[in-house]
Parts: structure tokens; sequence; C-alpha cells
């Protein structure tokens, strides 16, 4: 699970105004942490099937809101790709 803190510091970093929580860039990085956490969790789990569909499911909507950025910001894109250390496609 992702902590508020750990979740407060990854909107804190990539928020582009002081009450942004909705961003594209912010959305996706609370997930890129989610799926860091859960990664860990499945390491230690592997049979944990269910966590695994949540992991999933997960890594789906963050490749949504990457693709919706792209389309609208490249450039915004580009920077928040190499902020979170993502491959950029």
């Amino acid at each position: 699970m992702l902590t508020k803190r750990k979740k407060a510091v990854a909107i804190k970093d990539t928020q582009t105004h002081t009450k942004d929580t909705g961003s594209p860039e912010v959305q996706a990085s609370v997930l890129s942490k989610a799926i860091e956490a859960l990664a860990q969790h499945l390491k230690k789990h592997p049979k944990d099937n269910h966590s695994r569909r949540g992991l999933l499911g997960m890594v789906a909507d963050r490749q949504t809101h990457l693709n919706y950025l792209s389309r609208k910001s490249p450039e915004r894109y580009k920077k928040l790709v190499k902020k979170l250390g993502l491959k950029h496609r």
C-alpha cells in the first residue's frame, strides 16, 4: 500500500500548481509509486494473483494517462517520463 506521506511526496514532486491533484502528471506519478510498492509485494508473494491483477490494472491506467499527455502536450510528457524514469516510446 502507498502511505499518505509517500503519496503526498509524489504529488508535490509533479504538481503544476499548489492545489494540483488531478493533472495527468500527478496521476501517473502516484500510480508509479503504487506500482513500485505492489511490485515489491509480488516479489515476496509470487502466487498472489489477485494483487497481480490489480497491478496490471494500475499499469494500464498509468499508460492511459501517459498516452493522453503525449497527445496533448509532448513536452510535458517527455519531462514526466524522464522524471519518473520510464522508457520513452
